[in-house]
């Protein structure tokens, strides 16, 4: 029978599609701070490596917020969660880093908004990527947030037509893809591991174990012998004001 719009089945959320391994093609992951490409993607990432994708990581937050007991100066911690991001990194295959070093915690200006889209439309440019990576628009942590909204209006800018994809750190995402990470996962817990920074602060292990063990429950009809999943919901387009921000730009 088909659903009218007024049954309340309608409501469902969508069965995601589930994938053995993401497509092939090349990859920018986003991440507003380092560990959260390996919380939101690393498994993925680590699977686009391995089957000869290219994949480069762009950590756009200088990540100061992440001492609040001041344990660090800002120049040893900056370093440190470089130091933590490359050798989490290397458990993935992920070799190829980029680190911008904005301030974190706060929202910024349109013109400060508009500022980080062009700027990162010019390296989608350059960088020639298929697929981009970024923390869902649904976030709640300002950062994470931000950098969603920042990638949907460079994308725009720039024209992609490849696909942009949102993943989940704090919050969760009703999910359209659920990539099978149980190959990799356990890497993907060694690369966690090595921000030890955040540890010292969060159980980003028992937290991030949660989620992709969840996730696993939609792939097992398509791979029974799935055990962790990483989920992405399209990232979509500027919206709202920040529609309004690109039209005026254009």
């Amino acid at each position: 029978m088909k659903a009218r719009s007024d049954d309340p089945a309608s409501e469902r959320a969508p069965l995601p599609e589930a994938l053995a391994r993401p497509p092939h093609g090349r990859v920018l992951l986003l991440a507003p701070h380092a560990d959260d490409d390996v919380i939101g993607a690393g498994g993925t990432a680590a699977l686009h490596v391995a089957q000869g994708d290219s994949v480069h990581v762009l950590v756009a937050f200088d990540g100061l917020e992440g001492d609040p007991d001041g344990r660090f100066s800002p120049a040893e911690l900056r370093e440190r969660r470089r130091a933590e991001a490359r050798a989490g990194g290397a458990h993935l295959g992920l070799v190829d880093y980029e680190f911008w070093d904005y301030p974190e915690g706060h929202l910024p200006s349109p013109e400060q908004l508009l500022a980080g889209a062009e700027r990162l439309a010019t390296r989608i440019a350059e960088l020639a990527v298929d697929t981009i990576y970024a923390p869902w628009v649904g976030e709640h942590h300002v950062d994470h947030h931000v950098i969603a909204r920042t990638t949907r209006l460079a994308a725009a800018l720039v024209g992609f037509r490849g696909e942009l994809w949102g993943y989940e750190v704090w919050t969760p995402l009703i999910p359209t893809r659920i990539v099978d990470i149980s190959s990799v996962h356990e890497r993907k817990f060694a690369a966690l591991r090595e921000h030890k920074s955040q540890l010292a602060y969060r159980d980003i292990l028992h937290m991030a174990l949660g989620f992709s063990s969840q996730r696993a429950m939609y792939l097992t009809t398509k791979l029974p012998d799935a055990r962790h999943g990483e989920a992405f919901a399209p990232l979509g387009e500027p919206f709202g004001r920040d529609r309004e921000l690109l039209q005026r730009h254009r």
